[in-house]
């Protein structure tokens, strides 16, 4: 009797220090242990690029000055469950195996698993496009630094574990979760317009209220909703995470680096009360722009700050909490998706175009990027994590890329009477990410590498994700 209890107290220590795979857990720092009680830590850094830097990727114009700079912000959640961390970036996007790297060494620092890691980007345009396996393509044709500049996202990536490490060890307990939501009136509007002969187009972007045909066109098929989770210690509110679907562009593409208006309103609630940690994410918003109502001059750009920032304060002030909950609901599933049928975006010609030195330098890193979702998709064949927190009075999903505004109202039916908080701009090799009818009508771009389908395999991970309480 003696010898079978010592054998099971063995098999329990051995279970205790392999993780559910059967592999053994790196011993962790203190600072990294789990606490038993729910914990929050914030964090914010300077992410701004420096001068001469290629924006979005492509645009041919490299940044020339700082209009405002460009922000980190994140927060982890600690308690019973290994932590979970959330980082919104002013970056257009994080790619491939970028992204993989974000996860992974953010995890290290946390003592967590990576797929407990949610990074999105607010897609800003006059930022950068991070994806180190199409910078590598650039290197071998000697385009070094054409995409990013490596030391600087290097010494971002490095400020931010840091940040993150300080996060942990200043982690102060919480005690009630809030949500609250607000209608925004006159920002977004669909992409899709229908002229007066009934043709279908894609073609209002993001300030094109200046064409009277854009402006006068219906909003369409947009999420009016900011909606707003939050963390509090008591009376305190520790961090609000608000997130609204719509392009965060007023006009870019001069060379002036800014956040754009989702960030400037994210700094102006800062400022009104400096103990309250603002973040914001942009939505599914793929197909959603503010150019029904911008024009593209800074006098719209002011106007659009101050609705989104009159939203998030309504949120401030409107506010439900809930105790929180014992330990934060989590659970992450894999998301396939196929690759663009497209022939200008299979290996072949993007190879080619990559190599021809006659074509300019921006189609040559779209080719890079192509040929990065290309190896993602295609060679390693390596799914999407599509992530949800539960956090008892609403939850948060991380969407892939450009995924459009009808992802939202899916995920939300999905969710049930439970609010939902969507997020877009996770992973993004997929670029665009249409529903069924987006591809019907034809939508057709060259930030496009998924096929059509994408619908049905995003409605089957959603209802397996949130059918029940996590």
């Amino acid at each position: 009797m003696v010898e079978h209890i010592r054998m099971k107290l063995t098999a329990l220590l051995v279970s205790l220090c392999l993780g559910g795979n059967g592999q053994a857990i790196a011993e962790q720092p203190a600072s990294n242990q789990r606490a038993s009680e729910p914990k929050l830590g914030h964090f914010k850094i300077d992410a701004t690029i420096p001068l001469g830097h290629r924006c979005m990727g492509i645009l041919p114009t490299k940044s020339q000055s700082i209009s405002d700079g460009l922000e980190l912000h994140g927060f982890v959640l600690l308690g019973q469950q290994p932590p979970i961390v959330v980082v919104a970036i002013d970056w257009c996007e994080i790619r491939n195996q970028s992204y993989d790297e974000w996860r992974s060494r953010l995890a290290k620092v946390a003592g967590t698993q990576p797929e407990r890691v949610l990074v999105s980007s607010l897609h800003q345009h006059d930022a950068p496009v991070i994806d180190s396996e199409a910078q590598d393509l650039l290197d071998q044709v000697g385009l070094q630094n054409e995409l990013f500049d490596r030391s600087f996202h290097e010494d971002v990536l490095t400020r931010a574990e840091k940040a993150l490490s300080s996060a942990i060890e200043d982690a102060q307990p919480v005690s009630h979760v809030g949500y609250a939501q607000s209608v925004v009136i006159d920002v977004a509007s669909n992409r899709r317009v229908v002229d007066a002969s009934g043709n279908v187009s894609f073609s209002r972007g993001s300030s094109s209220g200046r064409d009277p045909r854009f402006q006068q066109a219906p909003e369409g098929l947009i999420d009016p909703l900011l909606r707003t989770i939050s963390f509090w210690s008591q009376n305190q509110c520790l961090v609000e995470y608000h997130a609204y679907a719509t392009h965060p562009m007023s006009y870019y593409g001069k060379g002036e680096v800014t956040s754009d208006f989702v960030g400037l309103a994210r700094k102006r609630l800062a400022r009104l009360d400096r103990s309250i940690h603002p973040i914001y994410a942009s939505g599914c918003s793929g197909d959603v722009t503010a150019g029904k109502f911008n024009d593209g001059s800074p006098e719209a750009r002011e106007e659009l700050t101050r609705k989104i920032y009159e939203a998030m304060l309504a949120n401030r002030k409107g506010v439900k909490k809930d105790p929180v909950p014992e330990t934060w609901g989590f659970r992450n599933l894999p998301l396939e998706l196929t690759y663009s049928h497209a022939e200008p975006l299979q290996k072949e010609p993007m190879e080619r175009a990559l190599h021809d030195g006659s074509l300019s330098v921006e189609k040559r890193i779209l080719a890079a990027m192509g040929l990065a979702s290309w190896n993602r998709g295609q060679v390693r064949k390596q799914p999407i994590d599509m992530p949800c927190i539960d956090l008892g009075i609403a939850r948060l999903v991380l969407f892939p890329g450009e995924s459009f505004v009808g992802y939202q109202h899916i995920a939300q039916e999905a969710s049930g009477a439970l609010p939902l908080l969507p997020v877009g701009y996770g992973e993004c090799w997929t670029g665009y990410v249409p529903t069924d009818a987006a591809f019907a009508d034809g939508f057709d771009e060259s930030w496009l590498w998924v096929a059509p389908g994408a619908q049905s395999r995003i409605e089957r991970v959603l209802q397996d994700l949130l059918d029940s309480k996590l």
